[in-house]
């Protein structure tokens, strides 16, 4: 369809929903005359959900079977007397078959859709007048018995049915294809009313949620809460939301992450924390980033970064097994196996391995400089690169897209890393790892540097380079060097992305579809 066509259906398609809103309006304001509105309808006893009643009825319906033991005429006796277990439900009109005085509806609520049998012989004449006026999408409420129709389907035979909240607006009947991407991000609920396979997602997410924490929980970690509005801005390369509190006439930065705050905990006298928090970037998006995200970040005192190198591997085996029944999982069609020990590698045995250059074989920065020049790898930091921003550079070239198994990257050059321990063998590099799943990098950690010297030496340099930029508003987080000043124990930290993970376990090919309101553009 060329886009001339493509407009002027979509155009087509909004005057039909006007004119069926319309409809729909009138027939609202005919029950308001008859002073049955529906938005004045407070609750509805319900007692039973759709998919517990047909599991229910199905192990009954087995129950009395073997009792009856072939004998027909018992069987039929057993089924008759559950016409007298009523039972209510309430939902959404999903289906309608009409059949004169006898109608079918499927009605789904929040655990799953199950048939209705309207008769007009059993609710009234009236009232099946009433019913018939109804629309697909209305919210409604039924009292009635389960059974088994002719055709072996479990459903409710209603003794009463009554409308609880009218739907102005159609449901859309086709609701799928690139074309509705947007839409069903920006209207998730519609999105959930017409793709339940949708809200197994975020169930899903509901659930990986609960099993880190509960992992975390069982392995002594506190969880806290820590501040959202941040009074500085410090130096580290994410840019913040800026807001203001008007109170305090102050400019106030969302937070970029939870570290800091966390940290001082440590110092404090907690030895192991964690924190789910929803994290504020004011940054570019694609389908694994969003200017909101939720990260999860735990400190543990007297461990390092091998101590979380081991907890991170065996936390989402965990989960995977918990969650998918497997630590082997499809992601877009390639088998990601978390179940095998997780492959470890510094960064200059993965650049080596597959860039196939020697970081050792670098005499001096100006080398690292000319054999990146040579294979084409361009460095930001051009004639002032040293021999950790080539590595970075090779890295981020040629090794990021082949880590497709569980791989951690270990020993991360000090250039990148302003918070990370440096390694006593090495000062070139810290005690950092990153790990990576099908080329995406899913978590950071450190062994954290808790020298007050070297960590306020590194964030000038972080807020000089900010203010080379243009940023006068990067600080120095004065109150976190004083905290360090008071002694932090040896520390091991970890955060990661929970929006990855969730994608990872439910096979989502964007973040988006992993975020039930995603930030959105408005429409004009």
């Amino acid at each position: 369809m060329s886009e001339v066509e493509n407009s002027a259906a979509l155009e087509e398609a909004v005057q039909d929903v006007h004119i069926l809103k319309k409809v729909r309006l009138e027939k609202l304001d005919e029950l308001k005359v008859k002073h049955e509105n529906p938005y004045e309808i407070t609750k509805y006893p319900v007692d039973a959900h759709n998919a517990e009643l047909k599991a229910a009825f199905e192990k009954e319906e087995a129950r009395m079977i073997a009792e009856a033991a072939g004998d027909e005429e018992k069987l039929n006796a057993l089924l008759e007397a559950q016409k007298e277990k009523i039972v209510h439900i309430a939902g959404r009109i999903m289906r309608w078959r009409d059949m004169g005085k006898a109608n079918f509806i499927d009605v789904r609520d929040g655990s799953d859709r199950i048939q209705v049998y309207v008769r007009m012989n059993e609710i009234g004449k009236e009232a099946f007048a009433d019913f018939k006026k109804w629309d697909i999408g209305d919210i409604v409420g039924v009292e009635g018995f389960v059974f088994r129709t002719r055709k072996g389907e479990i459903s409710i035979h209603a003794k009463s049915i009554v409308l609880l909240s009218k739907s102005l607006l159609p449901l859309p009947e086709k609701w799928h294809g690139l074309k509705d991407q947007d839409i069903r991000y920006r209207q998730r609920y519609v999105d959930l009313i017409v793709n339940p396979d949708v809200k197994d997602t975020f169930l899903k997410r509901s659930q990986i949620l609960r099993e880190v924490r509960s992992y975390l929980d069982n392995l002594g970690y506190l969880e806290v809460d820590t501040p959202v509005l941040h009074t500085l801005e410090i130096g580290a390369s994410a840019r913040p939301f800026i807001t203001h509190h008007n109170a305090l006439d102050l400019d106030m930065y969302l937070r970029i992450e939870t570290e800091l705050y966390l940290k001082r905990l440590i110092v404090g006298g907690f030895e192991k924390v964690y924190e789910v928090g929803r994290i504020f970037r004011n940054e570019g998006m694609d389908t694994s980033h969003n200017p909101e995200f939720t990260s999860i970040e735990m400190y543990q005192a007297y461990t390092d970064y091998i101590g979380m190198m081991n907890l991170i591997e065996d936390m989402y085996r965990t989960i995977a097994r918990k969650v998918c029944g497997s630590d082997v999982i499809t992601y877009q069609g390639v088998e990601i196996d978390m179940g095998r020990p997780w492959e470890r590698l510094t960064m200059v045995e993965a650049v080596k391995k597959y860039a196939g250059v020697d970081y050792n074989d670098w005499a001096t920065d100006e080398q690292a400089r000319a054999v990146a020049k040579e294979k084409g790898v361009e460095v930001d930091e051009g004639d002032a690169a040293t021999k950790g921003h080539v590595l970075i550079a090779f890295f981020d070239a040629f090794v990021e897209e082949k880590l497709i198994q569980p791989t951690i990257i270990y020993d991360y050059p000090v250039e990148n890393s302003p918070l990370a321990k440096r390694k006593p063998t090495d000062p070139a590099f810290t005690e950092r790892f990153e790990y990576f799943i099908y080329a995406r990098e899913m978590g950071n950690a450190f062994s954290e540097l808790n020298d007050p010297i070297d960590q306020r030496e590194r964030f000038e340099r972080q807020v000089a380079a900010k203010r080379a930029q243009g940023n006068n508003n990067a600080t120095v987080d004065e109150d976190f060097v004083t905290a360090l000043e008071y002694g932090m124990p040896p520390t091991g930290g970890l955060g990661f992305g929970l929006d990855r993970l969730v994608m990872l376990l439910t096979d989502s090919a964007s973040i988006r579809d992993v975020l039930l309101f995603p930030t959105m553009k408005p429409l004009d």
